[in-house]
């Protein structure tokens, strides 16, 4: 009988130390998936105050309706951001000779759940967020943060997934953080628009945490790089081709159509949503990668920071580099994004098992 050999202590501690090398690198990509989420924000908002969008949206609206300037630019505006985003993820799956792997995995059930998934979280959810941007600014990113914990309730209802008391504390924090950033609407001094924009940003956060539970089992099954690129086509396309006529026909006018055309034109817009889309897709491919990492549960709430860093972006190139007034908050709201971060990790993970992990790697 052969003898058994056991590994050295010294292959222990090694391997201990690459375990933990390996988990901090996750832990640090999944952070910059959040901060890429504040580029993409300040990135999309800046390409929608230029060009063509700055008439729409300035004093010459040139007889457009409420409804086609509140809503309808708004779907506008997250199709040309989500059709750069995917024709970014389609020319690099290309590059790195994959693109036959995007139409394989696309008839798969895997890919068809994907694909729906991001039929919600992409015209419906990512509609709300750019509308609720132009309504009432930076303040509704935390507000948009809330979809981790509002995917954990829809996780318990429709999947029968654990909602312990933990979590039910983090949803808590969560909701309380919100109602802190819902306060700062109400009152004479309140911008025109801000709370409803808050109300249109609770509907992304409901439609990203739907898109959270079912994306779980997609990218279970198919290569993050795969799965992103089929969520930012299948939104690209379906909001182009489904949802804006359809936002047409509510408008009234099919002429509004023709907005459409106008926005993929707008030579000075055009570079920033470029670059809106680039951060877009880095932020999905930091985050599942940090998610394969460090792990689902810490991943997503190093994401969730994106509650900060979304206002902080935001902050930074509108309101400081290209001085545009309206983009800072007030202090009540920055403490309740960073309320909602420590609620976010409340919801996805046992903090003491941060403090745990770090005692197993001594």
């Amino acid at each position: 009988m052969s003898e058994v050999v056991l590994p050295s202590r010294e292959a222990i501690l090694a391997k201990r130390k690459l375990d933990a090398s390996f988990r901090t690198r996750g832990i640090i990509i999944a952070l910059l998936s959040a901060v890429f989420y504040g580029l993409y924000t300040a990135f999309l908002t800046l390409g929608m105050a230029k060009g063509v969008w700055a008439d729409w949206y300035g004093a010459n609206t040139a007889g457009l309706s409420a409804f086609v300037i509140t809503y309808f630019l708004g779907a506008v505006g997250s199709a040309v951001n989500d059709s750069f985003s995917a024709i970014w993820a389609l020319s690099l799956a290309t590059v790195r000779g994959r693109i036959g792997d995007f139409f394989r995995c696309l008839t798969t059930k895997p890919g068809l759940v994907m694909v729906l998934a991001a039929l919600i979280g992409g015209p419906i959810a990512t509609t709300a967020y750019v509308v609720g941007l132009q309504l009432a600014g930076s303040i509704v990113v935390p507000i948009s943060a809330l979809c981790p914990a509002i995917g954990a309730i829809l996780g318990r209802i429709l999947f029968k997934q654990e909602l312990n008391a933990r979590m039910m504390l983090g949803i808590a924090i969560c909701f309380l953080a919100s109602f802190m950033i819902a306060s700062t609407s109400l009152g004479g001094e309140a911008p025109e628009g801000q709370f409803l924009g808050i109300c249109i940003a609770f509907i992304a956060a409901l439609g990203w945490g739907f898109e959270g539970c079912v994306c779980g089992y997609g990218t279970s099954m198919i290569d993050s790089e795969i799965a992103i690129t089929i969520r930012q086509t299948t939104s690209a396309l379906s909001t182009l081709f489904i949802f804006i006529p359809v936002m047409a026909v509510m408008s009234g006018s099919m002429d509004s159509l023709g907005l459409v055309v106008e926005a993929f034109t707008s030579s000075e817009a055009l570079p920033w949503f470029v670059l809106g889309g680039l951060c877009a897709y880095m932020t999905f491919m930091f985050w599942y990668r940090g998610n394969g990492m460090c792990g689902a549960a810490l991943g997503m709430s190093c994401n969730g920071t994106f509650s900060f860093w979304g206002p902080f972006g935001c902050w930074i190139i509108l309101g400081v580099i290209f001085g545009i007034d309206g983009w800072s908050m007030q202090p009540i709201a920055w403490a309740a994004a960073v309320l909602m971060i420590v609620g976010i990790f409340t919801v996805a993970m046992n903090p003491l098992d941060l403090f745990r992990q770090k005692k197993e790697e001594v």
